[in-house]
């Protein structure tokens, strides 16, 4: 019987697995991996990836009308799952270049890019736009590391959308986040006339970035 799998290295697997073909089921996954149905389904929910009927419809969606939405072909890092309107999925390898010099400490521009860009993604929305954001970086993202962040819409008022995005590392949080998004129409984009209220604020680790 060969060694089993620890949860981390599980977890990469299974990220890895789906973002080949997502159309894998629960029970292809859990013989691939030599676990148990259950244990794939506690995996799936602690990274945040929807079942495979979720994932197959998800797949069509993009396929259907992956060209009106272009933000979420612009997501820093890897994007693993998506659907507009609902929340979405990413993961990012922390690579040397993006640490503090002399450091192996992940500068947080790197760790608000990745959430950034997926909080736009998730917008129901052929164009949006950061209106504001308010982040925390409540520990270390450490050069390595496999940072997935994970984002929900958690409410829409007409143009505007409240997304939350929350990065980890395993168990880890690294980062935590909400995002004001403003959906802009072609002919607002057009005239040129939007307004982008607020800024970003925060307690981050880095108040340069």
């Amino acid at each position: 019987m060969g060694k089993r799998l620890t949860k981390e290295v599980r977890h990469q697997t299974l990220l890895s697995k789906l973002e080949e073909n997502p159309l894998l089921t629960d029970e292809q996954l859990a013989k691939e991996l030599g676990v148990s149905i259950q244990t794939i389904r506690l995996d799936r929910l602690a990274l945040g990836l929807p079942e495979m009927k979720e994932r197959a419809k998800n797949l069509a969606s993009r396929a259907l009308g992956g060209e009106n939405y272009p933000a979420s072909l612009e997501v820093v890092g890897e994007l693993i799952y998506c659907e507009p309107g609902v929340g979405g999925l990413s993961r990012m390898a922390a690579e040397p270049g993006m640490s503090l010099t002399r450091y192996n400490v992940i500068r947080g521009h790197y760790l608000f890019a990745q959430a950034n860009s997926l909080a736009v993604a998730v917008a129901d929305a052929p164009h949006a736009l950061t209106g504001s954001a308010k982040v925390e970086f409540p520990n270390p993202a450490k050069v390595g590391e496999i940072l997935t962040a994970r984002a929900r819409v958690l409410e829409r008022r007409g143009r505007r959308f409240m997304v939350e995005v929350v990065t980890r590392v395993e168990s880890k949080e690294v980062f935590q986040g909400r995002f004001l998004i403003l959906a802009l129409d072609e002919k607002t984009l057009a005239e040129g006339k939007f307004a982008v209220e607020g800024k970003a604020t925060g307690n981050g680790r880095e108040k340069d970035d």
